[in-house]
């Protein structure tokens, strides 16, 4: 799949820049059955700025809090629980054009591993749902509804 340009003349950066709500997130394990990485009803926003930055978070439902009820002062248990069901990644964004993919630079990461990596990411955008599929991953695929003013 690409990203299709929906409006006559408008751009692919044009198209996605905005405010993104997770429908859905889902993958597929080896043995081909359809799993869902952060629960069924998992949440999360993805943003893309005019000037060519964004930023994604996703997290998993029901996360526990800390005992402490302190930001900073959960045990290493809480912590790693926390940090498993939760994704997120910010920097710059490019948008080709020719290819219709979108490079997502990792230059902040909840993951330490995803550090300094670019990644690109392939779609469709019908109405007001982008859906991404990760350019590394095809079996990882993402369902976006634009957050209009009106939702807020």
């Amino acid at each position: 799949m690409v990203l299709m340009q929906e409006k006559q003349g408008r751009s692919l950066k044009e198209q996605v820049i905005g405010v993104w709500s997770l429908v859905s997130y889902q993958s597929q394990n080896d043995e081909g059955n359809i799993i869902y990485p952060l629960g069924k009803d998992a949440t999360g926003f993805i943003m893309y700025h005019p000037e060519g930055y964004m930023s994604a978070q996703l997290m998993r439902q029901g996360r526990p809090v800390y005992a402490s009820g302190d930001l900073h002062e959960g045990t290493k248990d809480e912590m790693a629980e926390a940090a498993f069901g939760y994704l997120a990644y910010a920097g710059k964004y490019e948008v080709n054009e020719e290819t219709n993919t979108l490079t997502h630079h990792m230059e902040v990461s909840m993951n330490p591993t995803w550090l300094g990596q670019q990644q690109p990411r392939v779609g469709s955008i019908e109405g007001e749902i982008l859906s991404i599929y990760n350019g590394l991953n095809p079996n990882d695929r993402l369902v976006w509804k634009r957050v209009n003013n009106f939702d807020i």
